[in-house]
């Protein structure tokens, strides 16, 4: 047990992006999978502009999103001390500590230092189930990253809309099958909502999906063809590796 390792449990060495980005991650708990590397993949930041990235965990959207967009700014806020720790030492691991800043914060009760209105774009990945979705899982860091408790979809929608400034987008990672509650949210609070499912593979529901909104915009919402993961032998199509192997952005 070290300073380094206060449970005496060091973290999992990993890698995004073909190896492009390195990631301490807890053994145990929730583990980055592709969630994260998708939801980067779909913020339209350009340089210099500022983002949040609403319960970044140990940093992989800000991380992906920093090696896409030279010179963005990204503040992280994360609930859970351990990752706030992990995160920021992944900024730094990366060669990104002048642009990545992640503090502990809980998104019903802001960190003073986050001023409203001050983010081009916003980035979410939320716990995805309901509270009342079946047992939650026995390990707490995991529940509390995939299980709705006091904070539910509403209110991760109330922080993105009043972190980001007007015009700007709101981007959320999400469940196929909770689409509707997503889009009852930010009906009338947002607009220009687009809809990018990522299928499986041909003929097969789409388990996630991207919907990207601005503030402030009346534009209407629009569905578009998405993507598809995996060909017929299970590797990644060359549309999926661009995104995961080499960065690239999402074309909506």
């Amino acid at each position: 047990m070290t300073a380094e390792d206060p449970d005496g449990i060091s973290p999992s060495e990993d890698t995004l992006l073909g190896g492009g980005i390195s990631l301490r991650q807890p053994r145990a708990g929730y583990r980055v999978a592709i969630d994260p590397v998708f939801l980067a993949a779909a913020v339209p930041a350009e340089a210099g502009e500022a983002v949040l990235d609403a319960g970044c965990g140990a940093g992989a959207a800000s991380l992906c999103l920093a090696r896409r967009v030279p010179d963005c700014r990204i503040t992280g806020i994360e609930a859970q001390r351990d990752l706030v720790r992990l995160a920021n030492e992944n900024a730094a691991l990366n060669g990104f500590a002048d642009r990545i800043v992640v503090m502990a914060g809980d998104i019903l009760r802001p960190p003073p230092r986050l001023e409203p209105g001050s983010f081009s774009h916003v980035m979410i990945n939320p716990p995805y189930l309901a509270p009342d979705a079946g047992t939650a899982p026995p390990d707490a860091a995991k529940a509390a990253a995939t299980l709705e408790g006091e904070a539910d979809l509403a209110a991760w929608l109330r922080f993105a809309l009043s972190a980001v400034r007007p015009k700007g987008t709101l981007t959320f990672i999400y469940r196929a099958d909770r689409m509707e509650q997503l889009l009852a949210q930010l009906s009338q609070r947002a607009g220009e909502i687009v809809v990018f499912p990522l299928w499986p593979g041909q003929n097969k529901p789409a388990k996630r999906i991207i919907v990207r909104a601005r503030k402030s915009v009346a534009t209407p919402t629009r569905l578009t063809p998405g993507l598809v993961l995996h060909e017929g032998d299970g590797r990644y199509t060359a549309a999926a590796e661009a995104i995961l192997r080499q960065g690239a952005a999402l074309a909506f």
